[in-house]
């Protein structure tokens, strides 16, 4: 390629016979720009051209100049030109897009703050770029500075709608408010566009009524009128109301949008109005609407949160053109309606399809791999995420905290949580609940503080999770500390899951009187829980006269759980009261509740293996049987003994130690550690409370094998190792 220095002679040439006008040199310096690919060339020769040019078309000349810039990137150089009095016209938003392109936004607010006069007819342009790029918050250059501008403008209109624009985004009402003032002076009081702005703004600034009022005065609505009140109803939870107005469209005989229908959609999600939803998926029917992918991603939501997820998965298969909005509603509709599977296998279809997932997608798988403990699964997930650019976000980044630390990985958890600088109080949330899960109570102590050196105040989720940590603890004096300091010091008022917390600290540490007096106490109604978790104390620390005052209350909140029932057996049971054994079995058996049976599972190989007690139908049973025989001999030369008095059936001694050795968690260890490499962590997951004897066992099994054993049950994790429990036997 030439070197540009080396035609020097010729433009020098050029200069002194020729009397070049704007046309030459715009020839020059796009050549220069183009051919050589070198900026300084083309605007070392700008100067003579600007003196020798400068009435003629200098507007040309401009916008080979933005064209350069964006080639080469040297906006300055051509700022200095432009601060130093040339190239002035109404074209100067050139240099400005130019500005914005490049990434150099201060000359932009320079040129606007000194400049602002000579570019009255252009401030909208400029107005527009600087909102998209800084959210309006402009150097001390204030809306009402552009509300003044207003009144000078020629044109005011444009300059108006910008304004509103950004007070739809910032929320400003008082702003909003002035803009709506101009409006009437300058007499648009009819201009259906305005108006629908105006609705828009108030609607974002959340004042519903003074959105309905401009919209009632609009004296010729148009379709964009409908759809704007509509869709601003139902941003604001005026389902109703927006249902009312879709009706009253349809008396007046105006013509509807796909985006009519999709508004109105939303707002039967925000109802549950299944019975409207129905009829809105007929009209769209009929008015061949329902393929449209607004119309269908609204639906497919709607039925989701209204339960149907077999109609939302219909309508979503139906669909012959889906966006990634489509997608992720579909992912999302399956993990609020517990489809965790789906969800999942929905997700790796759509990556498999190359489809590009949003925050909201990935948001929801993590959510559904949280619930399926599948840590294999999140961790496929985060490496999607890591590829996406999305690890930034705070939101998600609280979600994989909250997975990790479900799937019994919390040190995956707190490295999620310490790679995240700007840390909000979802995610000190995430991480503190996470501590607490996994009985870190010192951990939550060091974050609770910390988060507080940092400015960031508990609320009432933190306190539930510290209380929670205090109860798994038998940290009773903290606890009481903690419970009164969330009044005292944040003034955060205490809620009925926190008195539930209180109550757990109190029956778990043998406090049972107070316990049953801060129930009483109380200024709510106790719930069912609350009563389940003093029965739960009852047990350990054998009041039986509680036990029955906290069964009869269950019996009357939850007359279908049986696992009260049973509880309450294994209470007479454990206090030799057969004959109440007896009257509460048959009381359970009349009854229609059903007892849920006990469950444990282990992934292994993106496989889930799940089992139940004496479990028979897995194919390496044989296997796994004789592979926990085994452990058990070996444990017993350990001294492990069999804790029949944890098995309450009224049978034999003999059976009792049957029953207790093919516990579900004892054969999901079994056969992790035939399966699992020598150096990974056995994590099982069981859907019942632990049992004292296989607490004992892992114990113990940690310590024989040398492995790290996880077992998460209904209440917290259990991290065995080296024949020590992280709950210190306290659960």
């Amino acid at each position: 390629m030439p070197n540009p220095s080396s035609n020097s002679a010729f433009i020098r040439g050029l200069m002194i016979f020729c009397r070049l006008n704007c046309f030459i040199w715009l020839a020059v310096h796009y050549g220069y720009g183009r051919a050589y690919s070198c900026g300084t060339s083309a605007l070392s020769i700008l100067k003579p051209g600007q003196s020798k040019s400068r009435k003629y078309r200098r507007e040309e000349l401009e916008l080979s100049i933005v064209e350069e810039i964006l080639f080469v990137g040297i906006e300055g150089l051509v700022h200095c030109y432009l601060v130093g009095g040339v190239l002035w016209s109404v074209h100067a938003h050139c240099f400005l897009y130019t500005f914005e392109l490049v990434g150099c936004f201060k000359p932009d607010m320079y040129v606007l703050r000194q400049y602002k006069d000579r570019l009255r007819l252009q401030i909208g342009f400029c107005f527009r770029k600087f909102s998209a790029i800084t959210n309006l918050e402009l150097d001390g250059i204030a809306t009402s500075d552009y509300i003044t501008w207003v009144g000078k403008s020629a044109n005011p209109v444009p300059l108006l709608h910008e304004t509103m624009q950004r007070c739809a985004r910032t929320h400003a009402v008082a702003e909003g408010k002035a803009c709506h003032a101009q409006i009437l002076i300058i007499g648009l009081r009819s201009d259906t566009l305005t108006s629908n702005m105006l609705i828009n703004m108030y609607s974002k600034c959340g004042l519903v009524d003074c959105a309905r009022k401009v919209f009632d005065e609009i004296p010729e609505r148009s379709l964009v009128s409908w759809n704007t009140i509509i869709g601003s109803l139902t941003r604001n939870g005026e389902e109703r109301e927006a249902l009312g107005l879709f009706l009253q469209m349809r008396r007046e005989g105006n013509s509807l949008s796909e985006f009519t229908i999709s508004s109105v959609l939303c707002a039967c999600a925000g109802k549950f109005a299944l019975f409207e939803c129905k009829q809105l998926h007929a009209f769209a029917i009929k008015l061949a609407m329902d393929s449209n992918v607004f119309v269908g991603t609204a639906l497919l939501d709607v039925y989701a949160k209204c339960g149907f997820i077999k109609e939302a998965s219909c309508v979503f298969e139906c669909m012959s053109e889906k966006s990634t909005v489509t997608w992720s509603s579909m992912v999302a509709g399956y993990v609020q309606n517990a489809h965790y599977e789906e969800a999942l296998m929905l997700f790796r279809k759509s990556q498999i399809m190359g489809l590009e997932a949003d925050p909201f997608m990935i948001s929801s798988t993590i959510c559904a791999s949280a619930a399926l403990a599948s840590l294999i699964e999140g961790n496929q997930v985060h490496a999607v995420l890591c590829k996406t650019g999305f690890g930034s976000n705070i939101f998600i980044a609280s979600s994989l905290v909250d997975m990790y630390a479900k799937c019994g990985s919390i040190k995956e958890a707190y490295t999620v949580f310490r790679h995240i600088e700007e840390k909000n109080i979802v995610l000190w949330n995430a991480m503190i609940s996470g501590f607490a899960r996994h009985a870190h109570s010192f951990e939550v102590m060091i974050l609770f503080e910390k988060m507080q050196q940092m400015d960031m105040f508990p609320n009432e989720v933190t306190y539930i999770s510290v209380l929670s940590a205090c109860s798994h603890m038998g940290l009773v004096g903290k606890g009481r500390k903690y419970f009164e300091l969330m009044r005292t010091e944040h003034n955060v008022s205490p809620n009925i899951v926190h008195f539930s917390s209180m109550v757990d600290i109190l029956g778990r540490a043998g406090l049972m009187i107070e316990a049953h007096d801060l129930i009483k106490t109380m200024p709510f109604d106790a719930t069912a829980s609350m009563w389940g978790s003093l029965l739960a104390s009852c047990r350990i620390h054998g009041n039986l006269h509680l036990a029955e005052i906290a069964a009869r209350h269950l019996f009357e909140l939850e007359p279908n759980n049986a696992g009260n029932h049973v509880l309450l057996s294994n209470i007479y049971a454990a206090n030799k009261k057969w004959e109440e054994v007896a009257r509460t079995r048959k009381v359970l058996k009349e009854s229609q509740a059903k007892k849920e049976r006990g469950k444990s599972w282990i992934e292994i190989k993106n496989k889930v293996h799940s089992f139940m007690v004496g479990e028979r139908n897995h194919p390496r049973i044989a296997e796994i049987y004789s592979k926990l025989n085994e452990l058990v001999e070996e444990l017993k030369k350990l001294g492990y003994l069999a804790k029949t008095e944890d098995d309450l059936h009224n049978v034999e001694e003999s059976q009792k130690h049957e029953l207790l050795r093919y516990h579900g968690e004892k054969l999901a260890v079994s056969f992790g550690l035939m399966c699992l490499p020598s150096n990974a962590p056995i994590r099982i997951m069981k859907n019942l409370r632990i049992c004292g004897d296989c607490h004992s066992f892992m114990k113990l099994t940690s310590s024989f094998t040398r492995r790290e054993i996880i077992v998460r049950d209904t209440n917290r994790f259990h991290h065995f190792k080296n024949g020590c429990c992280s709950c210190r036997d306290f659960w």
